[in-house]
C-alpha cells in the first residue's frame, strides 16, 4: 500500500524478558496486518540520560535522544506498551516523553507529539494490569497532543498470560490486543484521505 500509515511500537520498560514488550508487539501484528508500516523499538538500545535542562543546555540534544526524536517525527501513530510502578507510569517512559518534547531550532517543543494518534496497552503480575497506570500516561500524552483512542488493554497475571510464543494464551486477549493495532491504522488511514 503506498500510503500505509507509520507507527512506531515500543514499550516503556527495559527489561529484557518485559511482558510489556511482548504485548506491544501483539499490537504491533495487528498493525501492520491492517496494512501499517511498523516500527518496534526498543528503549533499553536508546539510554537516555536523565532529563536536565543543564546538560541540555551544554552538551546540546544526546545522540540516543536525537535518535528517538527523529523516529517520532517520522511516524504518525505510536504503540505503547506502558508497565506500571507504584500505579503510575514509569521513569523510563517519563524521560524519553520529556526529552522528546524539547524545542529545538525550527522544530516547536511538542512536534513529536502533535497530531499522532496512540493506543496504549499494558501487562502486570497484579490483579489490575497495569490500568492505574495508564491513566496518567493517557493524561500526559492528551495533554502534549496526542490523540490516544478510548480503546485500551490491560493483562492482570502477566507472567502466566503469554505462550512461549509470545501470545497471550487467550485468544479474545490476543484478538482484543492486536486490534489496538488495527485501529490505529485505520483511523491513521482515514484521517489521511
Amino acid at each position: 500500500m503506498a500510503n500505509s500509515p507509520k507507527i512506531l511500537a515500543f514499550a516503556g520498560s527495559a527489561r529484557e524478558a518485559s511482558v510489556n514488550k511482548k504485548l506491544v508487539q501483539i499490537a504491533a501484528a495487528g498493525a501492520k496486518a491492517a496494512g501499517a508500516e511498523v516500527t518496534y523499538i526498543d528503549l533499553r538500545n536508546l539510554p537516555m540520560p536523565l532529563f536536565d535542562e543543564d546538560l541540555e543546555a551544554q552538551q546540546g540534544i544526546p545522540a540516543t535522544v536525537r535518535e528517538f526524536k527523529d523516529l517520532m517525527l517520522a511516524h504518525q501513530g505510536l504503540l505503547i506498551a506502558c508497565p506500571e510502578y507504584n500505579s503510575s507510569i514509569t521513569p523510563l517512559l517519563k524521560n524519553a516523553i520529556d526529552w522528546a518534547s524539547r524545542p529545538e531550532p525550527n522544530l516547536p517543543g511538542l512536534a513529536c507529539f502533535n497530531n499522532k494518534v496512540a493506543a496504549l496497552m499494558s501487562a502486570s503480575p497484579g490483579g489490575f494490569g497495569g490500568m492505574r497506570g495508564l491513566v496518567h500516561v493517557r493524561a500526559i500524552l492528551e495533554s502534549i497532543g496526542v490523540l490516544v483512542i478510548p480503546e485500551q488493554r490491560s493483562i492482570s497475571k502477566a507472567f502466566e498470560a503469554f505462550n512461549q510464543d509470545g501470545n497471550l494464551k487467550d485468544p479474545q486477549q490476543q484478538q482484543d490486543v492486536e486490534n489496538l493495532g488495527a485501529k490505529v491504522t485505520t483511523l491513521l488511514m482515514k484521517l489521511s484521505a
